[in-house]
């Protein structure tokens, strides 16, 4: 089996042992989590225009997609991405079971392509790290595990730099890491704290994340159908089980009761007792069943991707829920499109002056006092202007400002001034153009405040 307790210790808890996995579908799993390792570490680093591929800078309301910066104004956009990749869950779920878990989910590619590893080269094998534990309080052992859980310890730091480096971006990282520990003591402290839990959670919880913590497991049982593609066993392909025997004369199933399916099951369950929550999808077991398979010369995929339709002989239907998730998907995604591609390069909130009216003037002119908030969400500095979109306003500036700053946001405030004779109604719709470079990059709308043309009307 490849669970068993803890020796020395009072705790139920079936401590698990996985087998080293190996197989053509390892090799894939292998592939594709190194690629988002590299992705993950390397993200922060990489820059376009100056500023990072990737950043969440919830401190300072400041967030990085592919070299783009999003402020608090963009809300709606994030808002869109969330609900896309709820759908994507869903409908992966819907479609192809827990396969997310098994294959990009960072908790198990972390624990199964580099913690586990490092077991499996300074322990051994399952067997042999067994025994380990069994034997006792050596000088071996200690050294064994000193070494062990001094790796997991700085693979954990640098697990929680790298999100950190997500957060303020590598620049700042840098500098917390060159200046005096003093400067920053509550940083150190913090990522500490972060370093002890991924060490505890890589060292010691291990799969106890996805069969107990993670919800996404216990989500199964909502969103699977008999349409859905799980890893399965195939029962009536398999049964009944059992060694196989020279001159026996019951007919038995292709399983051969070997365990290696249990052996390399990283959650430590039997994939033969049917569709389970613990079940992670990593593929190991079909490795492992389809190698025993090709020795005995007998079909693959005893264990494979199978939906529980499939198992029972019917023909696969279409999926009607998988369609409309995909209908729902591909409509999120051109909004989503829309909205990167419609943002403009600065936002801006124009209001007129609290407490302030109208102001008459001895040349015939009314001004109204404005104040205008503007926000550069683009990479460089922008030459602004702000023009009237009718001629008969103009602008006068109290704090003229010429040039924002990348990412900077500044508060402009400026009088709106008409002549009288101009003007038709109490209130009259205004449109101020954010010019860059003679391009209109944003268009806000406002109301000017004024009696019509003639000295003795008053407002009713």
């Amino acid at each position: 089996m490849g669970a068993t307790t803890i020796p020395g210790t009072k705790s139920k808890r079936q401590w698990i042992y996985a087998k080293k996995p190996g197989g053509k579908l390892f090799n894939y799993r292998q592939w594709f989590g190194y690629t988002l390792l590299f992705f993950l570490f390397a993200a922060p680093f990489v820059k376009i225009n100056g500023e990072p591929f990737l950043m969440f800078n919830i401190i300072d309301r400041k967030f990085v997609l592919f070299g783009s910066v999003f402020w608090p104004q963009d809300l709606h956009i994030f808002v869109f991405g969330m609900l896309i990749a709820m759908v994507c869950v869903v409908l992966f779920t819907v479609v192809y079971g827990r396969i997310w878990c098994g294959w990009a989910c960072p908790q198990t590619i972390f624990m199964e392509l580099v913690f586990r590893r490092i077991e499996y080269w300074i322990e051994g094998d399952w067997q042999q790290q067994r025994k380990l534990n069994e034997r006792p309080n050596t000088l071996q052992k200690q050294l064994k595990k000193g070494l062990k859980h001094t790796i997991f310890f700085g693979i954990s730091f640098l697990i929680s730099n790298i999100f950190l480096a997500y957060i303020i971006g590598v620049d700042a990282l840098w500098k917390i890491m060159t200046d005096p520990v003093s400067q920053h003591l509550g940083g150190l402290i913090a990522i500490l704290l972060f370093t002890l839990v991924f060490y505890g959670v890589f060292a010691y919880v291990r799969e106890i994340v996805c069969t107990t913590i993670c919800p996404y497991g216990r989500l199964q049982g909502v969103l699977l159908d008999d349409q859905s593609i799980t890893i399965a066993y195939d029962v009536n392909r398999g049964e009944p089980r059992g060694h196989r025997k020279k001159g026996a004369e019951e007919e038995q199933g292709d399983c051969v009761d070997c365990n290696l399916c249990v052996q390399v099951c990283p959650t430590g369950i039997d994939i033969r007792n049917g569709i389970q929550m613990e079940c992670v999808n990593c593929t190991a077991c079909i490795d492992a069943c389809d190698a025993v398979m090709e020795k005995l010369d007998r079909p693959k995929r005893l264990i494979g991707f199978y939906s529980a339709m499939e198992l029972g002989g019917s023909k696969k239907k279409g999926n009607t829920r998988a369609i409309a998730y995909t209908l729902v998907l591909s409509f999120l995604l051109i909004v989503f499109g829309w909205l990167i591609f419609s943002r403009t390069a600065i936002d801006g909130t124009l209001l007129r002056a609290k407490g302030s009216s109208y102001q008459k003037h001895p040349n015939g002119t009314i001004s109204n006092l404005y104040s205008v908030e503007l926000i550069n969400k683009t990479n460089g500095d922008l030459p602004i202007q702000l023009v009237p979109e009718s001629q008969r306003f103009a602008i006068k500036t109290i704090n003229h400002i010429d040039t924002l700053k990348r990412g900077a946001a500044a508060q402009v405030s400026f009088f709106l001034i008409s002549d009288q004779q101009a003007i038709q109604t109490y209130k009259t719709n205004v449109r101020i153009n954010v010019e860059v470079n003679g391009k209109i990059v944003e268009t806000l709308k406002t109301t000017f405040v004024a009696p019509p043309g003639g000295a003795s009307w008053t407002p009713q």
